[in-house]
């Protein structure tokens, strides 16, 4: 089925009592993940709301979570500076090995193309590489000023991109460990001088499926950081050149950043946007500055994932829900059965 952006639906929610911070599909699609404020990962059946299982852990949120290509093994990454592998689909889920990995907050996830490595980053401005089978590290790459706010592996292997608060997105060589280049990103990057904080980050990176546009997503026109007047934005650099060819915006969101991002097969960039204004999916094309189409979320949203098959979107949410969103148009209902 291809997508109908402008379709656009919610068709299910999974409910908890504590504020959703991250969400994701398994690989297969089968289960819907998430973490909470009260420090619990989650785990519903697509097909029943009602079924969810309960993860418990880490000391602190859970930031981010990447699963290993088979679904069997889930990563989650905490405020408390672990990495914790979990067996994804047990129905009494127990911690399989924790590994203390940063100094702080780990605040993001990737998996490798090959499914043999992890990359993760966080608030000590460091990315580091794991052996995703028995979490070994591979590398410690230093190189970045601020905390890592997002990572990214290059689809076609070989590469690794990694973006922080000052929104530089750094390029790695994973046979070396070397920092190969350094895209700017400075659109997104500002420094309140009355408040005293640096404000914004390369909040999400995403390659395009064929690997030749690099799109990085969080804010602009931070008026007032704490007071949470900024817009989201997006830059889109073409990969051989690290030449920025666009800028991507919003219809009239005066208060929000973008938290998450992809690419779709298709080539159409998405993201979520969560703030004042509320929460939104967005999708752009290549071409136009503005979005093909802007879709209203039920509450502030903190975070995305898309489906394998391409449809469905699931959404975090601060309302204590998880929203999942087909790109499809609504089933017509069924005809009244004729009387005899």
């Amino acid at each position: 089925m291809n997508p109908d952006f402008k379709a656009a639906h919610l068709a299910a929610e999974f409910v908890h009592d504590s504020p959703i911070i991250t969400c994701r599909f398994d690989p297969k699609g089968a289960l819907v993940f998430a973490s909470a404020e009260d420090r619990k990962i989650l785990r519903w059946d697509i097909t029943d709301a009602k079924k969810k299982t309960v993860f418990a852990g880490h000391d602190s949120w859970v930031w981010a979570m990447a699963f290993s290509h088979d679904g069997q093994t889930l990563i989650t990454a905490g405020g408390d500076d672990q990495l914790i592998w979990w067996p994804a689909a047990a129905e009494k889920p127990e911690p399989i090995r924790k590994v203390a990995a940063h100094k702080g907050w780990i605040r993001v996830l990737a998996v490798s193309p090959d499914g043999k490595l992890l990359a993760s980053g966080g608030n000590d401005r460091l990315v580091k590489v794991w052996n995703l089978a028995d979490g070994k590290l591979v590398h410690e790459l230093k190189g970045h000023e601020l905390d890592v706010y997002s990572v990214c592996f290059h689809p076609k292997g070989g590469s690794l991109l990694s973006g922080d608060l000052l929104c530089k997105v750094n390029q790695w060589d994973l046979a070396t460990g070397k920092l190969t280049r350094t895209f700017d990103a400075k659109d997104l990057a500002h420094y309140d001088k009355g408040q005293q904080v640096y404000f914004g980050g390369v909040r999400g990176i995403a390659l395009s499926p064929d690997g030749k546009q690099l799109a990085v997503a969080g804010l602009h026109k931070a008026t007032d950081p704490l007071g949470n007047v900024h817009e989201p934005h997006v830059m889109r650099f073409e990969w051989d050149s690290a030449k920025h060819v666009k800028s991507h915006t919003a219809n009239d969101i005066k208060n929000g950043v973008l938290w998450g991002c992809r690419f779709h097969p298709d080539g159409t960039f998405m993201g979520v946007c969560g703030g004042g204004s509320g929460g939104f999916l967005i999708f752009w094309n290549a071409t136009d500055e503005k979005p093909v189409h802007q879709f209203k979320l039920p509450d502030l949203a903190r975070e995305m994932d898309l489906h394998p098959d391409g449809i469905q979107v699931i959404t975090a949410h601060y309302g204590r829900k998880v929203h999942l969103t087909k790109l499809a148009a609504k089933p017509a209902a069924p005809a009244p059965a004729k009387k005899a």
